[in-house]
């Protein structure tokens, strides 16, 4: 079994002890007279454990430099292939099992089948971020308490073999009394900004400790800036789509109990006057201005139940434009482009029995937030699905190409007289284009059920409502942000405490009259040495700046 290690001084030492943590004598090499290494000033780290178990294993993987700069390298590697072909997150309603191969070809193709397209919130990335995270833990703790216990417990009398191994070293006489000398240099110092502590004839200068802090303040900064990004994953903590809304409809904002209700859109153009040289005489039309009232509401009650009419608040509105966007609790709606094409916004279709022509009622169906259920007779209409944008895929099996009502469809499970008990499914195209386009009357066949005895059908043009405008805005939700601000900042207060102070000591002691001095500082030994030339000099002590510097030949 490896005992601690013991100075000569009595105080025993942790094993991994450089300097003893009592006199600062150094524990090996010593008749070596190189410069010493005050790295947390010679005391012992975890990671320097003999014979470590498990724990210890993990814990000097994670704590090395080497290991966290091969992490850096590894998650900025992959950030670089993140960075070839655009994300998936930046689409809107697109297939990206298509998208990549039909715009970059056979690499676009190989850079999806890789799980390139969607590289920052892969499990891969997210790992090196986690082991980013923990290697800035470890290493911070492996370093910042050893160093925070070396220097809240400094011996104010250092060996000699301490000051005489330091980069900036004094040796000579003086001809005064040791204690008074030393007293007197109290006060010199002092007005250098130095904390001077005095045992008899031994004396420790210190300033500006704080500094050696600074790089453990970003590691904490980093820290808070990495849990943020990986939190903007947890649902309602990040939102970033674009989204149709309909002149005059309130929609709601998926993911959020917010709805947003389009008021009124409008746009102006530039005069052929008013445009730039460069449009004149193109012919071309050029927006000045578009701009979308909006009402914003918050969902109070019955928010997430689909067969009842959710309560609203009105908590603000706003004229959305360019530049200007709505906000309202970290969630942001900016205007992003528009469409002037009038779109169906709902029809009042008819039931009607196709054998005997009777009519049943109508209904009015909503193209974005149709009912569950509709009541017409004896026949009841339950809705199983909706495709907004209908198509069929390779298999032959509906679905929606996108979220807007390019080509609306329901599918109906009607129930009633003449019906099966399950009922019988029906689907409905309410604009008649899109009946001929996707015969309609042969996809119900397939479907079976009602046997060709009921229809949907809509018989005049009043029952058909339309708008004439949707504004496409994109909302914005990130409620980490304020945490990615705030470990930015505290990364700048590492960084401004690290590079604009250095922590600055001054050693000395007095053995027969003579006077042994030593200093370290973190960094700027020129700006050291030069203080050190000048208190010399205030105590009547002529010595040459140059002189100072260790060239590591002292005994």
């Amino acid at each position: 079994m490896i005992e601690n290690t013991k100075c000569e001084c009595g105080h025993q030492n942790r094993v991994g002890t450089v300097l003893c943590e009592a006199c600062g004598k150094p524990l090996f090499e010593v008749d070596s007279g190189e410069v010493l290494e005050m790295r947390y000033d010679g005391t012992a780290r975890r990671s320097q454990r003999v014979n470590p178990n498990i724990i210890d294993k993990v814990w000097n993987f994670f704590s090395s430099v080497k290991v966290a700069i091969y992490l850096i390298i590894f998650t900025l590697i992959g950030s670089i292939f993140g960075t070839i072909f655009q994300q998936e997150s930046n689409f809107v309603q697109v297939d990206a099992s298509k998208f990549y191969k039909e715009n970059y070809g056979t690499i676009g193709d190989i850079y999806y089948k890789l799980g390139l397209s969607h590289t920052y919130e892969s499990w891969w990335f997210i790992t090196l971020l986690v082991m980013i995270g923990a290697s800035l833990i470890i290493c911070s703790l492996d370093r910042v308490l050893p160093l925070y216990k070396a220097l809240s417990k400094q011996k104010i009398r250092k060996h000699l073999q301490f000051l005489t191994r330091q980069k900036v070293v004094y040796q000579g006489p003086i001809e005064e009394n040791a204690v008074e000398w030393v007293q007197r240099c109290a006060g010199p110092l002092k007005k250098k900004g130095y904390r001077v502590h005095i045992d008899g004839d031994a004396l420790l200068a210190e300033k500006q400790r704080f500094s050696r802090w600074g790089p453990y303040v970003i590691h904490i900064g980093l820290i808070i800036f990495l849990l943020a990004v990986l939190f903007r994953g947890l649902p309602g903590l990040h939102l970033d789509k674009h989204y149709w809304f309909q002149e005059g409809e309130i929609t709601r904002i998926p993911d959020t109990t917010f709805y947003l209700k389009n008021e009124k859109f409008r746009v102006e153009y530039y005069s052929e006057e008013e445009m730039s040289d460069d449009f004149k005489g193109t012919g071309k039309i050029v927006p000045k201005l578009f701009e979308t009232k909006v009402v914003l509401y918050e969902c109070t009650a019955d928010c997430g139940d689909p067969s009842k009419i959710p309560v609203l608040e009105e908590v603000k509105r706003h004229a959305i434009q360019v530049n200007d966007p709505l906000s309202y609790k970290g969630l942001s709606a900016y205007q992003f482009d528009f469409d002037l094409t009038p779109k169906l916004r709902s029809v009042q279709p008819m039931l009607v029995d196709k054998t005997t022509g009777e009519q049943y009622g109508k209904f009015k169906l909503d193209m974005t937030n149709p009912l569950r259920e509709f009541k017409l007779g004896p026949y009841t209409l339950e809705l199983s699905n909706k495709f907004m944008d209908f198509s069929l895929n390779d298999q032959g099996q509906p679905i929606s190409k996108s979220a807007k009502p390019n080509a609306p469809a329901f599918l109906f499970t009607i129930k009633g007289p003449g019906v099966p008990d399950t009922g019988g499914q029906y689907i409905y195209f309410p604009k008649q284009i899109d009946k001929e386009r996707f015969q309609q009357d042969a996809i119900n066949e397939k479907l079976g059920g009602l046997q060709n005895k009921l229809e949907l059908d809509v018989l005049a043009m009043e029952d058909v409502d339309f708008s004439n405008s949707s504004s496409y805005l994109n909302i914005r939700i990130d409620r980490a942000m304020p945490f990615v601000w705030l470990g930015l900042g505290i990364v700048m207060l590492g960084l401004i405490m690290g590079f604009y102070w250095q922590h600055r000591r001054i050693w000395l002691r007095v053995d027969d009259t003579i006077l042994t001095l030593g200093g370290h500082t973190t960094k700027n030994w020129f700006g050291m040495r030069r203080e050190v030339s000048s208190f010399l000099q205030t105590m009547g002590v002529e010595v040459d700046e140059k002189s100072l510097d260790n060239g590591g030949n002292r005994p």
